[in-house]
């Protein structure tokens, strides 16, 4: 081999390993960059939909705040595991009710969902 592909071969090996290395740190701080998610909220174990008539006033709240260090059902801080799976019973008032869901990370990052039930 001359000289000159030894360098193209020695710089396209380099590009690739330092690719590598961008892509790995990338997926590694994904959940960081991106930062708390609240998912699969279930009343009961049934998926909640906005509008939803129940006849239970006690109902049983489930689901995953990935990533979150701090949980709050209705303004009401609630545990969360080391995963991010909580589990709250709450009680509905006749009629109309409104549940609020919100979740902040260690950097400040936050997400909040609003379910809408009637009972």
């Amino acid at each position: 081999m001359n000289t000159s592909a030894k360098k193209i071969l020695k710089i396209v090996c380099l590009s690739i390993f330092f690719l590598f290395i961008i892509i790995y740190a990338f997926f590694s701080s994904y959940d960081l960059i991106f930062g708390v998610k609240i998912k699969n909220i279930n009343i009961n174990g049934q998926g909640i939909v906005d509008g939803t008539k129940v006849t239970e006033s006690v109902q049983k709240i489930t689901g995953n705040a990935k990533n979150a260090i701090t949980l709050t059902l209705n303004g009401r801080e609630i545990l969360i595991d080391q995963t991010g799976n909580f589990e709250e019973s709450i009680v509905l008032l006749p009629g109309y009710n409104i549940i609020n869901i919100s979740a902040k990370d260690k950097f400040g990052n936050s997400d909040e969902k609003n379910y809408q039930l009637i009972y």
